[in-house]
């Protein structure tokens, strides 16, 4: 959509009703749709504006490739599930001799293993131990958590990611960094003051050794979980549809788990490395698409014929439907707010009395409203990374001072910290599709440690701003 003429307080509405509906009636997307049709009459558009949006927020190549990206996943734990690739991995590790706790440390690992992609890690993790932590009856909640806050905040403080590269693009022509190399050197200093992110994935790991017990909303999933053998509450609706999650092995096919699980695996992760190193990007649709093409000549050099396989790959796309669905809502309420200024608006009101001591805490809090309004982390980093640069380079007189790391791993933080609240983030859709959890479920389960998290971060910010003093 346009840009409309400045609309202030209204600009915040939208979101609002998509938030304050998701909690309510526990209905993403009747949510995010009636937002965007409020939305669409607070700019001005009229009953025609609804599908407008749509249409130009669906048609954006962001939403397309995502699409792609949603569709290959789909497709590629499907063919797991039929070739048993999934139940494979279940019987191998299970000769581990794990516990609940073990079950939860390695789907910990496993998120922080997979650190190029925030869309992948999630999906992966949440797909491969699910039929696992099924079995330890550990809730759905509690393992869409654990791909969450190892997905986004880890590629937050890894230097080889897209994230990274981003995050430092966006800081080259500011102050004294003038270069690439400048900007990447400039993030990786930045890393230690990323409080949240650091706090998020080490809670992760605390909760799931049981050095720290669970609480909230999260303690009565897990003890309905154990007590119950409930993995999902009454009346819960898993993002991932049944037609996925149901996919029986095929008897008549002899599979194994080195070809039908680690081969596509590592052409992944090594695909997508291997980007990294020669392009700065993860390539994840790419490295999907060569793992699902892969199998599919696999499977069918197995004795899968190409009817089975088709039918397959269909039951895959069908099955990650729910998750795109939601997702095309987020990316339409995400355009909505950006032609109502709603970050703008935001920003607006921190103007006239920041100060050095206050600085990186604000923005902390900035950002992640920001990215709790609109959904999104880097389109968080892309408004506030020039804002906020410019302002700590101001008062330190251009030099790349601790004020200015703290306030860039401020921002960094503090979008990953709005994501992890608010039901219309991508990567916690993603996270609650892997883990077949229902999404709403997940939001509340997680929304007390991100708030602790944030919490503490808060404090740090603070106690940062009082240390370098005005």
């Amino acid at each position: 959509m346009d840009v409309t003429d400045y609309v202030g307080p209204l600009s915040l509405v939208p979101a609002s009703i998509a938030i304050a509906l998701a909690f309510w009636t526990r209905n993403t997307i009747f949510s995010l749709a009636s937002a965007c049709f409020v939305g669409v009459l607070i700019a001005g558009e009229g009953l025609l504006g609804f599908p407008k949006l749509l249409v130009g927020a669906l048609g954006d190549k962001d939403f397309a490739w995502i699409l792609l990206l949603e569709f290959f996943i789909g497709i590629l734990i499907a063919f797991f599930q039929r070739t048993g690739a999934i139940h494979h991995f279940t019987q191998f590790v299970e000769r581990r001799s794990l516990s609940r706790s073990r079950v939860q440390l390695t789907a910990w690992v496993m998120g922080m293993f997979v650190y190029f992609s925030d869309y992948f890690s999630p999906l992966f993790v949440g797909s491969t131990m699910r039929s696992l932590s099924d079995r330890y009856r550990i809730s759905r909640e509690k393992l869409a958590y654990i791909c969450d806050s190892t997905s986004a905040p880890v590629s937050i403080l890894v230097p080889i990611t897209g994230w990274a590269v981003f995050v430092a693009g966006l800081t080259i022509g500011m102050g004294s960094i003038s270069s690439a190399g400048e900007a990447m050197s400039a993030f990786v200093m930045a890393v230690p003051f990323n409080f949240y992110p650091i706090l998020s994935v080490l809670l992760v790991g605390l909760i799931a050794s049981q050095w720290v017990p669970d609480f909230g909303p999260m303690a009565a999933a897990e003890h309905r979980a154990q007590s119950e053998g409930k993995l999902l509450a009454d009346g819960a609706e898993p993002l991932m549809a049944t037609d996925l999650t149901s996919i029986e092995a095929a008897s008549h096919v002899r599979t194994n788990l080195m070809l039908n699980f680690v081969l596509p695996v590592l052409l992944v992760v090594g695909f997508a490395v291997g980007a990294v190193i020669l392009t700065s990007s993860a390539k994840p649709l790419e490295a999907f698409m060569v793992a699902v093409f892969s199998l599919a000549i696999i499977m069918r050099t197995q004795g899968f014929t190409l009817d089975e396989i088709t039918h397959t790959a269909v039951t895959g796309i069908k099955g990650i439907m729910p998750a795109v669905i939601i997702l095309a809502f987020a990316y339409a309420l995400n355009d909505l707010s950006a032609s109502l200024n709603t970050a703008k608006y935001v920003v607006s009101l921190t103007e006239d009395w920041l100060s050095p001591v206050l600085l990186p805490s604000v923005v902390f809090l900035m950002s992640a409203l920001i990215a709790f309004t609109t959904g999104t982390s880097w389109g968080t980093y892309a408004i506030m990374i020039p804002i906020a640069l410019p302002v700590a380079f101001g008062f330190t007189s251009g030099e790349l001072s601790p004020l200015v790391l703290g306030s860039l791993a401020a921002v960094a933080g503090g979008g990953v910290f709005g994501d992890h609240c608010s039901p219309l983030s991508d990567t916690s859709i993603l996270a609650s599709t892997g883990a077949a959890s229902d999404h709403m479920d997940h939001v509340k389960t997680q929304l007390p440690y991100a708030l602790l998290m944030g919490g503490l971060s808060m404090l740090g910010y603070l106690a940062l701003g009082f240390w370098i003093g005005p």
